[in-house]
């Protein structure tokens, strides 16, 4: 502005200077002529003073020109996954409650925690001292039927004595030898044993305790086989089945291993609404413990080449989200707003399904401060 107010203060001088000098040397006889050139040459400066102010303004404009320092990143197809998360817990392959089979008291305990044991061994036995005792007895009486039987066998092969007899005898022996199979049989029903190969995980019992059938008296887990189970909510029973990828963290530990999904219910549990979803684990670097708390995370969607931006990056208006990807027009280099779609996101990051291709440069750092069109520096 100081330097257009100068230029006019000295036109205006100009002018001034040369009306002095016509009126000098003409006096009053000529004004008309005088005024004429005076209107020429004030023309002139106008013109000048216009063109002037034009140049001036222009480099003046050009100077403020804003240019933002950016960052960008050239975009590249990788693969997006997007994953289901559920709470899980760790479990043996083989994980049984064993039961009581009748009702009686336990009088000794033959195992302790964490003691490996092999399937049908004994865990502990219950009172069974009546039992024992017909059992003696049936054993005497089984000692003179099979003898009696014997003699009448070897008299009937001589024929001697009556078929009857013979028969009675045979009979006698094998009621005797059945009762004494089924009274083992009760016995053993006082004794509780493993149903599998495993470790004793715990005992709720004690010495002294009545228990009725179906009490729980031991955990036996069998941990060669380890898996991970969860419960998942049925709008996922379409999407999840056996074969998908599934990664396992362990917060208990800070760990974290891949694995497969072996196993997917087709029962729905009336009461939650969920299914139950398995995973075999691999790994055996990590110190497993029942029903330690396992998250799953299992592949819902998985694409192989995708444009994948960090999600704090897209930004919104009132119709549409875009970000600002680098554009070069002829010596300059600008930002360019592109409308783009997006799809899934997860962790931070989100798929973009149309807007965009790779090799194109998006902006990452700066691009809060921009606009369409403007000029960047890199």
């Amino acid at each position: 502005m100081k330097i257009k107010k100068n230029i006019k203060m000295r036109s205006i001088i100009k002018v001034l200077i040369l009306s002095m000098l016509l009126v000098s040397c003409g006096g009053n006889k000529d004004k008309k002529a005088q005024l004429k050139i005076l209107k020429s040459e004030y023309e002139k400066l106008g013109e000048k003073i216009k063109k002037l102010e034009k140049e001036i303004g222009s480099e003046t404009n050009g100077s403020n020109i804003k240019e933002v320092q950016v960052t960008a990143e050239e975009i590249i197809l990788k693969p997006f996954n997007h994953y289901v998360e559920v709470q899980g817990k760790v479990d043996g392959e083989e994980n049984v409650t064993v039961t009581s089979k009748t009702i009686g008291v336990i009088t000794n305990i033959l195992v302790k925690e964490g003691q490996n044991v092999k399937k049908g061994q004994v865990l502990a036995i219950m009172d069974n001292s009546i039992l024992t005792q017909s059992l003696q007895e049936i054993k005497t009486s089984q000692i003179y039927l099979i003898d009696l039987y014997e003699k009448q066998k070897k008299l009937w092969e001589q024929k001697i004595g009556s078929e009857v007899q013979y028969l009675t005898a045979k009979n006698n022996k094998e009621a005797a030898d059945n009762k004494l199979k089924t009274l083992q049989e009760q016995i053993d029903l006082y004794n509780i044993t493993s149903p599998i190969e495993g470790t004793i995980e715990e005992i709720p019992v004690k010495v002294g305790q009545a228990l009725q059938p179906g009490s729980i008296a031991f955990r036996v887990v069998n941990f060669s086989s380890i898996k991970v189970t969860a419960d998942v909510a049925e709008s996922y029973s379409t999407i999840i089945h056996s074969g998908d990828d599934v990664n396992i963290n362990f917060p208990d530990n800070n760990k974290k291993i891949t694995a497969k999904v072996t196993f997917s219910s087709k029962y729905i549990n009336p009461v939650n609404r969920t299914f139950l979803v398995e995973a075999k684990l691999d790994e055996v670097n990590i110190d497993y413990r029942a029903n330690m708390i396992a998250i799953m995370e299992i592949v819902d969607y998985a694409a192989k080449n995708a444009i994948v931006l960090p999600l704090n990056i897209i930004q919104s208006d009132n119709n549409n989200k875009y970000i600002f990807v680098v554009e070069n027009v002829g010596n300059k280099t600008v930002a360019r707003k592109k409308i783009v779609t997006t799809g899934r996101s997860y962790n931070g990051e989100v798929e973009i399904t149309s807007g965009l291709k790779a090799g194109e440069k998006i902006i990452t750092i700066g691009y809060q401060s921009l606009e369409d069109g403007i000029k960047i520096v890199l």
